[in-house]
């Protein structure tokens, strides 16, 4: 009756798609190691809720103005629940270790995306941004 859930394999993993909603579980990458960030999502139809569970991970919010975005950045506190609306660019910059699970509208991860691509201008900016974020990061 009751299902365990476990994965270490890196990257984005669904693991429960039900009724309209989905669990995720995002194991550190090397696309979301801060020097390797190239781009920002979007989801047009639903909020995307995040809860780091282990690791250092900054979470990353956009709104583009004039074709360039300006950054708003939350160094994640382990347990605790984040939530990005819908409409919100935004992506996670994570360090080796780090593991987050993500709630959200099912099958966003198939149909529900846009993506924006960083200049390299800004590339450099978000990656001094987390840099610093991860110095007021204190692991549990």
């Amino acid at each position: 009756m009751i299902k365990e859930y476990k994965t270490k394999e890196k990257g984005y993993h669904p693991f429960i798609i039900e009724d309209g909603w989905q669990l995720a579980k995002l194991n550190y990458t090397e696309e979301q190691h801060i020097n390797k960030i190239s781009q920002l999502d979007v989801h047009l139809e639903t909020d995307e809720v995040f809860v780091a569970i282990a690791g250092k991970a900054v979470l990353i919010a956009a709104e583009i103005v004039d074709n360039e975005p300006q950054f708003e950045l939350e160094p994640m506190k382990i347990n605790q629940i984040y939530n990005i609306p819908k409409g919100v660019w935004h992506n996670i910059a994570m360090e080796e270790g780090s593991e987050v699970l993500i709630a959200e509208k099912s099958n966003t991860h198939i149909a529900d995306f846009e993506h924006f691509a960083l200049s390299s201008s800004k590339r450099k900016e978000l990656e001094i941004m987390v840099t610093v974020s991860y110095t007021h990061l204190t692991l549990p």
